[in-house]
């Protein structure tokens, strides 16, 4: 674990595990190679989400690339997490069309050539899966928080991550179930990784959530600032201030209009009271109409 430019860098010990394990079988090269290529693949992150002024406090080194752990997570917006996100794979398609044209024209080793362009596609697909933490997982959520609210994208990236980190590890099981041969076990590994990881998400989603309103401030001034229309949510008054704020989207400022009396009477709250309600020392399952009191 180091520290430079104010971020942590440091290696996860599932990658120290697969070092250990090339070095025993010979992969010293390639293990080498491997760990410069996801490397720059996380130095792209860095540059972009720099580039948009958010605060990085670690960057984590894993096999199939790394997680970014930033200061502003739950309050960035859903298209700067795409780009930040892309940038990574971005970096494979450009090392790999290097260490291509270094093959073509004889610079490197043709074969030595075919295996770094080859690990730079691999990298580069393997993160764009649809599983978090991985950058395809970051672009599942970045869109589907443009489909529906945060606390459900919360919950159905976490659903769908762990459905794909299943059927990879199915299909590094594939070889033995149909052939009696042995299992690819980097991949078994990096699957079981992922279904713990995910799991793990799942259980947190409720303080993952708590932390997105923590930053809901920064949507206000934003709304504010460029003069944004905001968006309408309508409940009753026996709603509970928690599932109203489950109802929050990502980068709209939202008003709250309790309809009382059939219809008769309507009542209307600023998202800030919501926010506060939850956040207070107060039950934040008790009902929306006690805020009006």
């Amino acid at each position: 674990m180091i520290k430079w430019k104010g971020m942590i860098w440091s290696v996860h010990p599932l990658f120290v595990i697969i070092m250990l394990g090339s070095v025993m079988t010979g992969y010293f090269a390639e293990l080498i190679t491997l760990f410069l290529l996801v490397l720059v693949h996380e130095i792209g992150h860095v540059i972009m989400a720099r580039s948009f002024g958010w605060t990085i406090r670690e960057v984590k080194l894993l096999p199939f690339g790394g997680v970014v752990e930033v200061e502003e997570a739950g309050g960035l917006p859903a298209k700067e997490e795409a780009l930040v996100a892309i940038a990574g794979p971005l970096q494979n398609v450009w090392m790999g069309l290097a260490a291509w044209a270094c093959g073509q024209l004889g610079l490197w080793d043709p074969v030595w050539a075919e295996y770094v362009w080859k690990a730079n596609l691999m990298l580069g697909l393997f993160n764009l899966l649809p599983i978090h933490p991985l950058d395809g997982g970051k672009l599942l959520q970045a869109a589907l928080s443009y489909a529906v609210n945060y606390y459900k994208m919360l919950i159905w990236s976490a659903r769908i991550s762990m459905l794909f980190s299943v059927i990879m590890i199915l299909f590094s099981l594939l070889p033995w179930l149909l052939d009696k041969e042995g299992v690819q076990l980097n991949l078994l590994i990096v699957g079981i990784f992922l279904v713990m990881t995910n799991w793990t998400y799942y259980r947190n989603v409720p303080f993952i959530f708590y932390r997105f309103l923590m930053y809901r401030d920064r949507v206000t001034v934003q709304a504010l600032t460029l003069g944004h229309v905001a968006s309408p949510i309508i409940v009753s008054g026996k709603q509970t201030i928690i599932s109203v704020a489950r109802l929050f989207r990502r980068e709209q400022y939202h008003l709250i209009y309790m309809v009382e009396d059939r219809g008769k009477e309507v009542k209307v709250l600023p998202e800030q009271k919501i926010v506060e309600g939850c956040l207070s020392d107060s039950n934040p399952n008790r009902a929306v109409s006690e805020l009006f009191s």
